[in-house]
């Protein structure tokens, strides 16, 4: 399965956000995924079932626990893809950065709006 079939699924990003928190036991990953999704523990136990068979997630027993964790190499996979995009984005985000720093500037030098510029000249005043 694709990265990003996997990755397709709000449930499924659901259960790698709270993974990428730390291990997490199978009980605890289903009572936040039911409460915030409405779906049956056989249900949350098919995606994981999906992560764990894409290599998204891994499980280990812990006596009668079962403890998942997040594995990032099916990441990788969608972080070299993102890269293309990210030329766009820096490209862009640079140019932003660029009008930023000259609006500062230009806000240095000028006086704020409501406070008066410089009055006039008052050491050249005529007739004195």
């Amino acid at each position: 399965m694709h990265a990003f079939d996997v990755l397709g699924d709000p449930r499924r990003r659901r259960i790698l956000e709270l993974l990428a928190e730390g291990e997490q036991t199978s009980g605890a990953i289903t009572e936040v995924i039911r409460a915030e999704f409405g779906i049956s523990q056989p249900a949350v136990s098919q995606h994981l079932r999906v992560l764990r068979d894409s290599g998204f997630a891994s499980v280990k027993a812990d006596g009668a626990r079962r403890v998942y964790a997040v594995e990032p190499a099916p990441l990788g996979e969608v972080d070299a893809w993102l890269d293309r995009f990210r030329r766009i984005w820096d490209q862009h985000l640079d140019a932003l950065e660029t009008e930023l720093a000259r609006g500062r500037r230009a806000a240095r030098t000028q006086p704020a709006p409501d406070q008066p510029g410089p009055g006039p000249d008052l050491s050249t005043e005529k007739g004195s």
